[in-house]
């Protein structure tokens, strides 16, 4: 039988409870044995975003004439990005949900923008192969067709194989800063070049990148063009709940211009309740995350990031450094910012080591990762809260590779899902 909703309701002790209860087996994301996920930035972060999500916990974006204070978030949120990102005076946006949500927006924008300008019926987009898979979903949702190239050794997108896969019907190229995978940073340039050429949109997918490459560059490290300052940028996307360490979910969607913006939004008029206008592919939107991005945003500023930033940052050269060190594995490719991808090394002197029996035997231990596929990785976006831990961590991998090595897991499912 379905179970039914009781009859009695639980006092809220109880329900707490029983919601604890829930939580027993969920990763532990607090105590920084997580890559991914969750990322923490620390007490203060916390209070700032738990104390406005409180006072937010009610208001609604649907109508942001009923929440002016909403209306005020978005406009800052956005501002402030565009300006981390080197936008112009002209450069707008709308928050969403997350990056799934502000890549559909991008994709709906550029075929609405062929569909208006040049007549283009049967849209197509060029991506490569490390893309995120929210470009498919958005091509599947929106009747984009969805044409996928490889990478090149150093996982970076093939510009050649782009260029190739251009055609009249092209409303979009994308590239990634950094690409999830890898942790590379696609050639920006060269991708905007072509999609100028072609008459089509270009959009920077920096949902893990936004809120780690402006400071980074900050910190004098050396980051490749990627943002509004490179020619022919139409659109970016920046998850402030990623290393922005705000709460979930909470992205930035981000226009050279209010004129490529406007054809995110649907607009119609010709119904019984009035006049509708939704920017995003929700109707209703919480004013939760909104105001916890605001909150955390204006507590940490630029020193804050900063900070946060060289922390994730360090961690990351630590971690590169240590699998470098470690006979059976290997980093893949020379992703010199947070993301790690360690895959077995068949140069070593003992063999590879099968990198998802290792992750079992990681996860073992109490640390989760990510697995990835191909080549079979274990996947690390390493922020603030794994610092204090990664030392740790470190003795684990070692322990971890030396139990597993010579054995292969039976399990090479790499779900990055929610199937029921």
């Amino acid at each position: 039988m379905i179970p039914l909703l009781p009859d009695t309701g639980c006092d809220v002790d109880d329900v707490l409870a029983e919601l604890a209860a829930k939580r027993g087996a969920d990763v532990d994301w607090a105590s920084g044995r997580t890559f991914g996920m969750v990322y923490d930035g620390g007490p203060s972060v916390h209070e700032v975003a738990e104390r406005t999500a409180k006072a937010f916990l009610h208001e609604n974006a649907l109508n942001t004439k009923a929440f002016p204070s909403l209306a005020s978030i978005q406009s800052e949120v956005v501002r402030w990005t565009a300006g981390l990102l080197h936008g112009s005076a002209s450069v707008s946006g709308f928050l969403t949900s997350g990056g799934t949500e502000s890549i559909l927006c991008a994709v709906l924008a550029a075929r609405e923008r062929a569909r208006a300008e040049r007549g283009i019926s049967a849209p197509e987009m060029v991506v490569a192969e490390s893309a995120h898979a929210a470009f498919h979903k958005a091509g599947h949702l929106f009747g984009v067709t969805v044409r996928k190239t490889r990478v090149r050794p150093d996982w970076t997108a093939d510009v050649d194989a782009m260029a190739a896969a251009v055609n009249d019907n092209t409303v979009l190229v994308v590239g990634s800063a950094p690409q999830y995978p890898q942790g590379v940073v696609d050639p920006i340039p060269a991708i905007a070049a072509i999609a100028a050429e072609a008459g089509a949109n270009c959009h920077v997918d920096a949902c893990m990148g936004g809120f780690v490459l402006p400071f980074a560059e900050l910190l004098g490290r050396t980051v490749p063009p990627w943002d509004f300052r490179v020619d022919g940028v139409t659109s970016i996307s920046a998850d402030i709940h990623k290393l922005g360490y705000a709460p979930k979910g909470v992205s930035v969607v981000l226009y050279a211009s209010a004129a490529l913006r406007a054809y995110q939004t649907f607009v119609f008029d010709d119904w019984l309740g009035g006049f509708y206008a939704s920017p995003n592919i929700q109707g209703t939107r919480p004013g939760a995350p909104m105001a916890m991005a605001w909150a955390v945003m204006r507590h940490l500023g630029v020193d804050g990031y900063k900070a946060l930033t060289a922390t994730a940052l360090d961690a990351a050269d630590r971690l590169r450094a240590a699998i470098g060190d470690i006979d059976g594995i290997r980093v893949l490719g020379d992703g010199t910012f947070h993301l790690v991808a360690m895959a077995g090394d068949a140069d070593s002197a003992g063999g590879p080591v099968d990198v998802f029996a290792l992750g079992d035997a990681l996860q073992r231990r109490g640390w989760f990762h990510d697995r990835q596929t191909p080549p079979d990785s274990l996947h690390s976006t390493v922020s603030n809260g794994n610092a204090a831990v990664l030392d740790d961590y470190v003795r684990a991998l070692r322990e971890s590779v030396n139990e597993v090595r010579g054995t292969v897991a039976t399990d090479r499912a790499t779900n990055y899902a929610t199937l029921e």
